[in-house]
């Protein structure tokens, strides 16, 4: 357990630094482990976000009936607005 997380702390801090690298500003980081969607939706709250911002994978509807998505889920239990950001790459492929 310890080892997972280090090592998704080192992922947390490389993420902050490519941030920061690429001339984002990163205000406050933070790390938390369970299930990611309730852990986002709990963190927004503590935090009084106005707006949370989530990347989506582009699973297909198929796959994400079956699975479920942190995604949709966020957006469902939000308290405040969500943005999806899709991958460009992953939207490309389907309409190519």
């Amino acid at each position: 357990m310890e080892r997972a997380e280090r090592e998704a702390r080192e992922v947390l801090n490389k993420q902050v630094a490519h941030i920061k690298d690429i001339g984002g500003t990163v205000s406050q980081s933070y790390f938390r482990q369970g299930h990611p969607d309730r852990e986002i939706v709990r963190l927004a709250e503590e935090i009084g976000a106005g707006l949370i911002v989530i990347g989506s994978r582009g699973l297909g509807g198929m796959r994400r009936a079956l699975m479920g998505s942190v995604s949709d889920s966020v957006v469902r239990y939000a308290h405040c607005p969500v943005l999806v950001v899709r991958n460009q790459e992953h939207e490309a492929e389907l309409w190519d």
